[in-house]
Parts: structure tokens; C-alpha cells; sequence
């Protein structure tokens, strides 16, 4: 059930983003399934990608004193857009629309975690 909450979560942020960020859309005639979709492949990119992608740019992300991290998190959602119904308008667009996303999901995560709708989380 946790699962399931995690990706309703991570879709509506990823919609809500496209909503207030005009530099990441969805492509036109993309419904419910294709945000479902680009939600799991989020999730995925994040689990399996992304580690690999700071652990190569750590020391990067050292010297700029994990700025660099802004930048992962572009690449991330930049791969998301390539294999989905998602559009990023550039690279520096990924980077903002990122940042959006995380801002987002964190202020998502208050709301449910303080309904206790958070999927059983400590």
C-alpha cells in the first residue's frame, strides 16, 4: 500500500510541476496513464541511476558543497523526459523543473505525513 500512496504522490508532484513550471510539460494528449507512468520511471531513475550518478560526481559535489546535487537531480528528471511523455524545454529547465519537483514533494510529504497517509513511514 505504501508503494502505491508513494507513486500517486510522486505523480501528482510531477503533475502539479508541469502546472506551475512552463519549462517541463506533459507531451500534448498525454493523460493520467502517461503521468503514471513518467511517476515510475521517476521513481526507478531515482532508486537505480541517480545513486551511481552522485557517487561518480562526488567529488564535484564536495567541492561546490552539494550544489552539484541540483545538477544530478536535473540529469535525473532530463533522463525521465527522454524515455516518457514528459518534455524539458533545456537542460537548465531540468534543473529548475528539479528543484520545483523536490519543493513540491517535500511540502506533499508534510501534508500526508501529518494526515498519516505516509505509507507507514517513521
Amino acid at each position: 500500500m505504501g508503494f502505491l500512496i508513494r507513486l500517486l504522490v510522486n505523480a501528482l508532484a510531477l503533475y502539479l510541476v508541469t502546472r506551475v513550471y512552463t519549462g517541463v510539460t506533459f507531451a500534448p494528449g498525454a493523460g493520467a496513464g502517461s503521468v503514471l507512468l513518467a511517476a515510475l520511471v521517476l521513481g526507478v531513475v531515482n532508486a537505480l541511476i541517480r545513486p551511481v550518478l552522485l557517487l561518480l560526481s562526488l567529488p564535484v559535489n564536495v567541492l561546490t558543497l552539494g550544489l552539484f546535487t541540483l545538477v544530478v537531480n536535473g540529469v535525473v528528471l532530463w533522463l525521465v523526459a527522454g524515455v516518457t511523455a514528459l518534455d524539458v524545454a533545456s537542460f537548465g529547465a531540468s534543473i529548475i523543473g528539479a528543484l520545483v519537483l523536490a519543493l513540491i514533494s517535500w511540502i506533499l510529504d508534510l501534508i500526508l505525513g501529518a494526515s498519516g497517509l505516509d505509507g507507514g513511514r517513521d
